[in-house]
């Protein structure tokens, strides 16, 4: 039996689950904590988008792929 974790929501998905909503608070503050800990020390915005990307990116897709493995209608 597959516990569905999120639903197909266009080209993204939505939690329909407690562990969804847990992985994207997760995903968030990680974002977060990422975005103020660069912005801290650039001096310019694309300082600050140079040092967030390759956190930010990455965890995004990793977030779109757990959720598209743990969808209902599992595509991908």
């Amino acid at each position: 039996m597959k516990h569905t974790w999120f639903k197909p929501w266009g080209w993204i998905y939505r939690p329909v689950s407690w562990q969804g909503v847990l992985l994207i608070l997760f995903v968030i503050i990680f974002c977060a904590q990422v975005f103020l800990a660069v912005d801290h020390n650039s001096h310019s915005v694309s300082d600050t988008l140079y040092g967030i990307f390759p956190y930010i990116v990455p965890s995004l897709i990793l977030l779109y792929w757990v959720a598209s493995k743990s969808s209902s209608d599992g595509r991908i």
